[in-house]
C-alpha cells in the first residue's frame, strides 16, 4: 500500500524533547514501513525516518520560536496535494487546514483528530467537509462533536515495547510528565504528593500561554522539600523517570482526548493515578493498568495502593493493549475499508 503520512510542522518526527502528536506519527510511519508498506513521511527537517521524507521546513517551528504555524503548514499541504496520485492513503495529522487543500479527494484522504474537540467555534469545519473521514484517538474525544460528522474508526495510540522498557522494581517517587497547564493540574499532583509524604519529581515545559499560570500558581508551590521540578526532558531521559517512579500522576481537569504519557508509564510497568475525565476509563484498567480516582482524598489513598499492584500486570496491561504494531494494524484496517470504499465507488460511476 502507498501511504502518505503528513506530520504537524511544530515538532521533528519524532521530537527531540515534547510533543505527543509528532511521537506517535513517528511510530506509526516506522511500523508501516516495517510491515512492508511504501509510506512517504511529510514532516520538519530534522526528522529521522525508514519511510521516504519530504521536509515541509528546514527544522521544527516550535524550538524556532515561531508561535504561528499555518503558513507553512500550508505551504507543505499544497506540495502533498500535488504528489496526491503517487498514493493509495493519505494521513493526516493536522487538525483542520487540509480539508479545502484535499476537498476533492475525500475517498482517498482521512485524518486524525489528536487534540481537544469541545471548541465549538471549530465544528462548522467538520459540518462543511462532512465527507471527510475522521479517526478519534478514544470514543470519549468524539462526544463533544456535531452528530452528523464522519467517524471512520477510533484508534487508541500504541507505541513500541522498547520506548519505556519495563521495570520490574520501580521506584520511591511520584513522578508527573507532560506539559505545565491549568488542565493538567500539576497543582493537584503536588498536593497529593505533599499530603502523602511521598518525593514528587515534575518533568514538564512551560509554554509561553502557559508562563503566568506557572509563575503565579505552580512557581510558590516548589518550595517544598518533597518536590523537585526538573523541566523538560528528551525520550532518553523519560523512559528511567518513568521506570523508576513508583506511579505516575495523571490529575487532569479536562476531557484528555487519550494521553500518551498514560500507557508509556505502563509499558515501564508503572501503575497510574489518574483521575476519572476524558479517555481515562478507556485506557486504565482498574487495578491493572493503574487507579482511576474521583476526589483528593481517593487519590492519596491511591498512593499507598498504587504500591501494592503488581509492576508486571500493568505491562501486560499495556501489551494487551497499547503496541505499535496494534495501533498500526488498527489504521491499516481504516485505510482498506477507504480503498475498498473507493473501489466500489469508482466502479459504479463507470457503471452508470
Amino acid at each position: 500500500m502507498r501511504i502518505a503520512q503528513i506530520a504537524p510542522l511544530a515538532e521533528a518526527v519524532p521530537p527531540a524533547l515534547y510533543g505527543g502528536t509528532e511521537r506517535v506519527v513517528s511510530w506509526l510511519t516506522e511500523e508501516l514501513v516495517a510491515q512492508g508498506h511504501d509510506v512517504t513521511l511529510f514532516a520538519a527537517g530534522g526528522s529521522k525516518t525508514a519511510a521516504k521524507l519530504v521536509v515541509g521546513c528546514d527544522k521544527g517551528l516550535r524550538l524556532q520560536g515561531v508561535a504561528d504555524h499555518t503558513a507553512s503548514n500550508l505551504v507543505m499541504l499544497e506540495h502533498a496535494r500535488r504528489l496526491a496520485e503517487q498514493f493509495d492513503v493519505i494521513h493526516c495529522h493536522i487538525d483542520i487546514l487540509q480539508y479545502p487543500v484535499f476537498r476533492d479527494l475525500g475517498h482517498k484522504l482521512v485524518s486524525t483528530l489528536h487534540g481537544r474537540l469541545d471548541i465549538p467555534n471549530l465544528w462548522p469545519v467538520y459540518g462543511a467537509y462532512r465527507h471527510m473521514p475522521l479517526v478519534s484517538i478514544s470514543n470519549r474525544q468524539r462526544e463533544p462533536m456535531p452528530a452528523n460528522v464522519n467517524w471512520a474508526a477510533t484508534v487508541y495510540h500504541g507505541l513500541p515495547a522498547t520506548v519505556c522498557p519495563f521495570n520490574a522494581k520501580g521506584g520511591e517517587y511520584l513522578a508527573f510528565l507532560g506539559r505545565i497547564s491549568r488542565e493538567k493540574r500539576p497543582d493537584r499532583a503536588i498536593e497529593i504528593a505533599i499530603r502523602a509524604g511521598v518525593r514528587l519529581k515534575i518533568a514538564a515545559k512551560v509554554d509561553e500561554v502557559d508562563r503566568g499560570y506557572f509563575d503565579e500558581v505552580i512557581r510558590p508551590m516548589l518550595d517544598h522539600p518533597l518536590i523537585e521540578f526538573i523541566g523538560e526532558i528528551d525520550e532518553s531521559q523519560k523512559s528511567a523517570f518513568l521506570g523508576g517512579a513508583l506511579a505516575l500522576l495523571f490529575p487532569i481537569d479536562w476531557i484528555e482526548p487519550f494521553g500518551l504519557v498514560m500507557i508509556e508509564a505502563m509499558s515501564a510497568g508503572t501503575p497510574v493515578i489518574a483521575w476519572r475525565n476524558g479517555s481515562v476509563p478507556e485506557v486504565i484498567e482498574e487495578g491493572l493498568g493503574g487507579l482511576i480516582v474521583d476526589s483528593m482524598e481517593m487519590a492519596i489513598e491511591a498512593v499507598g495502593r498504587a504500591a501494592t499492584l503488581d509492576r508486571s500486570i500493568v505491562r501486560r496491561s499495556f501489551e494487551r493493549r497499547f503496541t505499535v504494531s496494534q495501533m498500526a494494524g488498527n489504521y491499516v484496517a481504516v485505510y482498506e475499508d477507504l480503498i475498498g470504499k473507493s473501489r466500489s465507488r469508482a466502479g459504479r460511476m463507470e457503471a452508470a
